[in-house]
């Protein structure tokens, strides 16, 4: 296991494009990069604030919530290549970035060192895309509003949803979203719906693609808020958020897993629809 911990910001003008490159070094804790770009007037991060972490962990994962996500603003990432032993800088285009994935996440081959940002001067947000996130604000989707109301919008729908860290909250004990939201081709969706008595949530995912919330899948496929896993040091589904497991205290990787594993059976009865795993697992088997 590695710990990376280099520390450090640089920034200066981009190439004639009036942003600003902000270079971040891997081992900064993420929301405080967030916090300082919104104290500094730099926008472009603003809706990716209480995310725990650290900056390094934001391009493997291409981390996003509330509309914006990390490969908005990267220009590049620096990282070592453990298989040519030497650093490569990547340009956005080749670090292969998809709906919460990216070529690091995929091959394992580097180690990020740094990421550098394009993020916009001013005091003002990017366009509001996130329509809980525009509801919290007052705002219409494609509004701006000032940088530190919307970080503390985004910090207090994350906080109702358990997702802002809180030691006096087991809730919070998790990693973040559990599944991710299934992309399906629009027949796979049509067969989806075909099996649903009523509307089905979707977004559009571009080219003959639609977004389903597994959220909405979880729990229409019969998994309550607080549903507890199958097996013994089981871990449950929050009591805030259909989307996050957690740990109420005692919980052991191989119940977290089982509990994973029941709901995508569950889900796939109901829908014929398979759950990607989000996060990363380490040293553990995967539930499928």
């Amino acid at each position: 296991m590695v710990r990376v911990a280099p520390r450090g910001f640089r920034a200066g003008p981009g190439p004639d494009d009036g942003t600003v490159r902000l270079t971040v070094a891997a081992g900064e804790n993420w929301d405080d990069v967030v916090a300082r770009c919104v104290a500094e007037d730099l926008a472009g991060l603003e809706c990716l604030s209480g995310i725990p972490g650290l900056a390094g962990a934001t391009p493997i994962q291409n981390v996003g919530a509330y509309g914006q996500e990390v490969a908005d603003t990267i220009v590049s990432v620096r990282a070592w290549d453990r298989d040519r032993r030497a650093v490569a800088a990547i340009p956005a285009a080749g670090c292969g970035f998809g709906y919460r994935t990216s070529r690091f996440k995929r091959d394992g081959r580097h180690l990020v060192l740094a990421v550098t940002f394009a993020l916009t001067r001013g005091p003002q947000s990017a366009p509001i895309r996130y329509p809980d996130l525009a509801q919290e604000l007052g705002a219409a989707p494609g509004d701006r509003v000032p940088l530190g109301e919307a970080r503390s919008a985004v910090l207090k729908v994350r906080a109702r949803k358990g997702m802002v860290l809180d030691a006096g909250d087991p809730d919070t004990r998790s990693a973040g979203s559990f599944f991710t939201n299934p992309v399906l081709t629009d027949g796979e969706f049509a067969a989806l719906a075909d099996r649903h008595d009523g509307p089905v949530p979707h977004y559009p995912a571009g080219d003959g693609h639609v977004k389903v919330p597994a959220a909405w899948l979880i729990e229409h496929a019969g998994f309550t808020k607080g549903h507890t896993g199958p097996a013994p040091g089981a871990a449950r589904i929050s009591t805030k958020h259909t989307l996050a497991l957690v740990n109420p205290g005692g919980a052991t990787t191989a119940g977290l897993l089982a509990l994973a594993r029941q709901i995508q059976d569950g889900v796939r009865q109901a829908f014929g629809v398979t759950l990607d795993i989000e996060p990363v697992q380490v040293g553990a088997f995967s539930s499928r």
